[in-house]
């Protein structure tokens, strides 16, 4: 990528000089804890993605389960997410060993606002813990206990530009590689209908 040394912004003065200062309310929408509206918001949603930083690099992850997966404890200060089953990378987790910062960001289909939470996590593989989040028996193998420091409501304007629940609405993209199209694209050997196939067939029995 080619663009002239002059115009890279280096420096806070010159973020400042080229974006408008925030509203007040925005500069003073952060809590240090999970209030109602919060409880009410992660209580309807199926999805979160979360990033961490560590010895491994940046990660950004996405966590789903049925809607209110994640329950709110302390008064609002403290998240419990079960860790369900990936593709045992372990990324975030390996992150948060080594980092205990923490991001997430809740999503709700069908709504435009974001939820984002902000703090420091540990890795619990406490009995009684993960025994709360069993599913059909299933435990998830730990539990991520999120300390808040800031929770706060996001604005609608990326979805809106995006319309991305009415996108979604639709059938997949024919365009859109598939788990398939990867797994072969890094081994001749895989075919990518079988691969996709065989994927699709087992996943629901993955899932816990």
């Amino acid at each position: 990528m080619d663009t002239g040394e002059s115009y890279w912004v280096t420096t806070l003065e010159e973020l400042a000089s080229t974006y408008k200062r925030p509203i007040e309310r925005v500069m003073k929408k952060e809590l240090d804890h999970v209030d109602a509206l919060g409880r009410a918001f992660i209580a309807a949603s199926p999805f979160l993605v979360l990033a961490s930083g560590g010895q491994g690099g940046l990660d950004c992850s996405p966590k789903g389960d049925n809607a209110g997966f994640v329950q709110v404890e302390d008064d609002g200060r403290t998240l419990l997410i079960p860790d369900r089953p990936g593709n045992n990378r372990i990324d975030s987790l390996k992150n948060l060993v080594g980092d205990q910062r923490i991001g997430l960001i809740f999503l709700v289909p069908g709504a435009n606002e974001t939820f984002r939470v902000n703090g420091r996590a540990r890795i619990s593989c406490d009995p009684n813990l993960k025994r709360r989040f069993a599913v059909d028996g299933k435990e998830p193998r730990t539990v991520i206990v999120v300390a808040i420091e800031e929770a706060f409501q996001h604005c609608p304007k990326a979805f809106v530009r995006s319309d991305l629940w009415k996108a979604g609405q639709g059938n997949r993209p024919e365009s859109v590689p598939t788990l398939g199209d990867f797994a072969a694209a890094r081994n001749p050997n895989i075919d990518r209908a079988a691969f996709d196939a065989e994927y699709t067939e087992r996943i629901a029995n993955e899932l816990y």
